[in-house]
């Protein structure tokens, strides 16, 4: 059976459910199971187009480097990309950022995302797919674009049936 981890949105109470790409994408896997729960504030990403994320430390003990990466994600997608020390990041997180570097933990929930930076290309770590609750978990996805995420907060947890 499937691992799978749960997204959720605090203020919106909003839940979706997703398996993990244990296939696909063993390493980032395992690295983001061992380290769960994991949470911080949502950002909304509209450069990528429909992505919202959370920036952690990074958690991995050894860093997976690139599988099932994407720069195309699709709605469900869920990816992890690490952001080098010196990258622009959030005022909350640039001290951060700048000691160790951080892991971008994203949701993506609509369709023509285009993962392109200033410096290219950038490709993600396609290591889960949402299963259950997409919807419901768009429609706040869209109110944090129209609102602002506020005082929002994005957790990853295990999921237990």
């Amino acid at each position: 059976m499937a691992r799978k981890i749960e997204i959720l949105f605090e203020k919106h109470r909003a839940r979706a459910v997703a398996e993990l790409s244990d296939d696909a994408a063993p390493l980032t896997a395992e690295a983001v199971w061992k380290a769960l729960p994991l949470s911080g504030a949502a950002y909304h990403a509209k450069w990528a187009n429909n992505e919202v994320y959370i920036l952690t430390p990074p958690f991995a003990e050894r860093d997976p480097g690139k599988e099932n990466a994407t720069v195309f994600p699709i709605p469900g997608d869920i990816l992890y990309l690490p952001v080098p020390p010196g990258n622009k990041v959030p005022s909350d997180m640039q001290a951060q950022c700048r000691e160790t570097g951080l892991i971008d933990l994203a949701i993506f929930y609509g369709r023509d995302n285009y993962l392109l930076g200033p410096d290219g290309h950038m490709p993600g770590n396609l290591f889960a797919s949402i299963t259950e609750g997409l919807a419901e978990l768009a429609e706040a996805c869209q109110d944090l674009w129209r609102n602002g995420a506020g005082e929002e907060r994005m957790t990853f947890r295990r999921f237990t049936e």
